[in-house]
């Protein structure tokens, strides 16, 4: 008789729903139900929070602003090794996670998770996914939490993408190991946007790519620095022409730097 699964802890306080992550990674964060949470199949649970544990996300965490669920994907393994992958179907180098073990995985992530993929994304972390973008990060923030699976070996069998309906998500064209570093950046860009996490929603309206441009330069004291001074305009007190310089640095930035976001800016506005 196979064994079932049990199911971990979360990270959080007051959890009064499932969770999956073993005791002794949990973190003294309090969770709230009804909280934006992630929950991350990966095959280390270890990694998380990671740097999510620290600064700002790591606060919000502790706080219950946000709730993070790793879940163990070797506890759902095949035979006395839990394995979790095999050889790819037609040959070739390396291993491919397994359909039925993932799948195994997927239904424990999905217990009391809305069915609509608009209000609880299942996201793959894939080098060829749709590159993730700051837009993209708002429309996870606006949702009630999502399912993060970190890939390993040679990806995951395909028939899994099709039967949970996961997007795919890529945050460059680069390959890593594994999907663990990239989850922790798309959560990262993602958490921060949730209400009350930033404190000052301000500075989130002023950030790189909120308008669709890159960030204007920075300034801050010293006045002069080895002999390099801060734009006497960001000095000068007025307000008006202060916000018409970085209008035009955030412009010349993008145009010089980012040619594609220049011409996307440019259709934008028609």
């Amino acid at each position: 008789m196979s064994e079932t699964p049990k199911k971990p802890k979360s990270h959080g306080r007051l959890a009064i729903r499932p969770t999956f992550q073993p005791r002794e990674l949990l973190q003294d964060s309090p969770q709230v139900a009804g909280v934006w949470t992630a929950r991350v199949i990966t095959l280390f649970p270890q990694a998380f929070p990671g740097v999510l544990g620290e600064s700002l996300t790591g606060k919000g965490l502790k706080d219950g602003l946000w709730g993070l669920e790793p879940i163990d994907l070797r506890r759902f393994g095949e035979g006395k090794h839990r394995n979790v992958d095999d050889t790819p179907a037609g040959g070739g180098a390396g291993m491919v996670l397994r359909p039925d073990v993932l799948g195994n995985a997927l239904d424990m992530a999905s217990a009391g998770t809305p069915l609509d993929r608009a209000k609880w994304p299942v996201v793959y972390m894939s080098p060829r996914g749709k590159p993730f973008d700051q837009a993209m990060a708002r429309r996870f923030a606006t949702a009630e939490g999502m399912t993060i699976l970190c890939g390993r070996f040679e990806g995951v069998d395909e028939r899994v993408l099709e039967e949970y309906a996961v997007e795919e998500v890529s945050l460059g064209d680069f390959v890593l190991t594994g999907g663990e570093i990239a989850a922790q950046a798309l959560l990262d860009a993602t958490v921060r946007l949730i209400p009350g996490m930033l404190g000052n929603s301000d500075s989130i309206e002023e950030e790189s790519f909120a308008h669709g441009l890159l960030e204007h330069p920075q300034y801050t004291r010293p006045a002069e620095w080895r002999g390099r001074g801060i734009p006497e305009v960001l000095t000068s007190g007025h307000h008006g022409k202060v916000e018409q310089w970085r209008r035009e640095m955030s412009e010349k930035i993008t145009r010089e730097r980012r040619p594609d976001l220049w011409d996307k800016h440019l259709k934008d506005k028609g």
